[in-house]
């Protein structure tokens, strides 16, 4: 699923929002691939980046682990 970020317009002074549209590609009567908005989320623009970096800390760490089990698989292997 693909996501298309921009800036949205905000009623609170001093406050910047940003609309997520989250998109998948699905096949149209004809058999071609189209692009198809699911779902629309309007958020703060400094907790987006503060879930973000949360989620990047994660997903480190996650990349860190795959990589030590490669390497604990490759030893078995031989």
């Amino acid at each position: 699923m693909a996501k298309v970020i921009a800036e949205k317009a905000s009623d609170v002074v001093d406050s910047k929002n940003i609309e997520i549209k989250h998109t998948k590609v699905m096949k149209d009567a004809a058999g071609k691939d189209v692009t198809v908005v699911d779902n629309i989320e309007v958020i703060d623009l400094d907790y987006a980046i503060s879930e973000a970096e949360k989620d990047l800390v994660v997903y480190e760490a996650k990349v860190t682990e795959l990589k030590e089990d490669i390497v604990e698989y490759k030893k078995i292997k031989g």
